[in-house]
């Protein structure tokens, strides 16, 4: 009997998982007959993608409509024409015009207009045909040479769901990271919500302003306030630990002077302070709405009797954790690769109060590099090929003194004749850290591509301390913030320069010689055994020269 029960069991287990795999070919060829694809963020194509891609949405919208797809021109004598040698400097001010000029072509996709009496063929098209108009734009934009295009989201489907998500919502919450609020911000996204309605009102939710000191702040409040910018610092890191009472990581504490500000607009909001200043904010909009006798034909009629608030934003900048700190339990995954929402989806907190998650974007600008994105969280790490550059923005924005604390290294000091206050490199950096970690490849070398992923995790993270100061500061600002004690580790290199400044003068005005550099680079060679002089040589042998027998 019981090797009969086994053979009946493995018979059964066999034959559920025949008709699992069964069911799913069924499925994937539904799918498939269906056109349909999984939602998956795109930020970069190879050049044969976007070319058969582009052929392909053309040709199609060709068949529908005659006269509305053109013909992309293709210059062929693009980067032929070559003017003589230019600077640096001059690159880079030629680059910033250039990116003044076009700057208005560098907008979020709009959504097509629409009535509920279009059926879905009709929508979809005039969706996609949108959007092709929208990728032509950028693609010229990526044609001149003075303009570098970051990476943005490619994928039609991922800007459906931002459109759903604006035009539900009565407040438009965008979550940025308080280190660098200016790299997450989108001012278009602002400008298309006031498109969709007059009255929407678009929030920063200063995210991780934990890690920020107080008087960082203040700047950051100033400038906000300044620029008539909505805005709220808040940490979802520490909401969510205060609400299941677990003490904080040690990178994730916040400064005890957050705690006793007066101040409502430099405080660190808690969970019922955001939840209550998101209701009023929407509330308020509603009823402007309203006192002008606007109707809401966007909005559902079941959600009429709710606010309705949107959070949008890059990914990997904690809309998802807020999300989970607000609503009291984990209701959307929580990842650090970025892109791990796939729909927006909507969260209902009280009779009067609906939140609604939105996948991140990556939006276009011209602002940053491929690089810069990784580093920020952007771009996932595992993706990145070349590690050394990614690193490289970490090594120039966190001092050399706060990375040796840190990860308590010693790095490479700058030579006799380079800058003493010079970032270090970053194959310094992924050298030394390999040395002390014990990271080996099989090859023998330093594992230099794991030592990259840890240091980049490290830095997103917090762990690395660092924080960009809002721009248009005055000199009596700067002044203000070296003078302060209790400011982020980044602010020390700083002060270094400033104490610094003498010894660099007295470096100038003794000069590096030529013979200096030489002695330098001799002394290195002798250091290696690479080379000696032929003198010793001669007095080394002659010491040691055998004694010859005499016959």
């Amino acid at each position: 009997m019981g090797k009969n029960e086994k053979t009946s069991l493995g018979r059964a287990l066999v034959k559920h998982h025949n008709h699992v795999i069964q069911e799913t070919k069924e499925k994937g060829k539904y799918y498939k007959s269906q056109n349909k694809k999984v939602l998956e963020s795109v930020t970069e194509v190879s050049d044969i993608d976007a070319i058969i891609e582009q052929a392909e949405e053309a040709e199609r919208l060709f068949a529908i409509h005659h006269d509305s797809a053109s013909p992309v021109p293709i210059n062929m004598d693009a980067g032929s024409s070559g003017s003589g040698v230019v600077t640096a400097k001059e690159w880079k001010e030629q680059r910033m015009r250039e990116e003044a000029l076009h700057a208005s072509s560098l907008q979020v996709p709009r959504r097509p207009p629409w009535t509920p009496k279009m059926n879905v063929e009709q929508l979809d098209a005039n969706e996609k045909q949108a959007f092709l108009s929208w990728r032509r734009k950028l693609a010229s934009l990526e044609e001149n040479e003075k303009l570098v295009l970051t990476p943005f989201e490619k994928n039609l489907d991922i800007w459906r769901q931002l459109w759903r998500v604006l035009e539900r919502s009565d407040l438009i919450v965008m979550v940025v990271d308080a280190r660098d609020p200016l790299f997450y911000r989108c001012p278009d996204l602002e400008a298309y919500a006031r498109e969709i309605d007059e009255h929407k009102e678009t929030m920063l939710l200063v995210n991780k302003a934990d890690l920020l000191p107080p008087y960082v702040r203040e700047k950051w409040a100033e400038y906000f306030t300044r620029n008539n910018i909505l805005f709220v610092f808040w940490s979802a890191k520490a909401a969510t630990a205060t609400l299941e009472g677990k003490p904080l990581k040690e990178q994730w504490t916040a400064p005890e002077t957050s705690q006793k500000t007066d101040d409502p607009a430099v405080k660190v909001y808690g969970r019922d302070e955001l939840l209550d200043r998101l209701k009023s904010e929407a509330q308020e909009i509603v009823k402007m709405r309203k006192a002008r006798g606007v109707s809401t034909e966007t909005s559902a009629d079941s959600h009429r009797e709710r606010v309705v608030v949107g959070f949008v934003g890059y990914p990997n900048v904690g809309k998802s954790s807020t999300i989970n700190a607000l609503v009291g339990q984990k209701r959307t995954g929580v990842t650090s690769t970025p892109g791990k929402t796939k729909h927006f989806q909507t969260l209902i907190i009280s009779e009067e109060l609906m939140l609604c998650d939105c996948p991140g974007l990556v939006f276009p600008s011209f602002s940053s590099s491929r690089y810069e994105m990784i580093a920020c969280g952007v771009l996932p790490i595992d993706r990145m090929t070349e590690h050394r550059e990614a690193v490289k923005v970490v090594a120039e924005r966190v001092p050399r003194d706060v990375i040796e604390e840190v990860y308590n290294i010693s790095l490479p000091k700058p030579k006799t004749y380079e800058s003493q206050f010079r970032p270090p490199l970053a194959s310094e950096l992924l050298r030394t850290y390999c040395m002390s970690r014990g990271y080996v490849a099989a090859s023998g070398l330093p594992d230099e591509t794991r030592a990259a992923r840890q240091i980049l995790k490290d830095y997103i993270e917090g762990k690395l301390p660092h924080f960009a100061m809002p721009p248009e500061m005055t000199q009596d600002d700067e002044k203000e913030t070296d003078k302060t004690g209790e400011g982020s580790q980044s602010e020390v290199s700083e002060e270094a320069r400033g104490q610094g400044s003498q010894s660099e003068v007295s470096e100038e005005a003794r000069g590096l010689g030529l013979d200096q550099v030489l002695d330098d680079l001799s002394s290195f060679d002798l250091a290696n055994g690479i080379g000696s002089s032929k003198k010793k040589q001669v007095d080394s042998h002659k010491k040691h020269k055998k004694p010859q027998r005499k016959n």
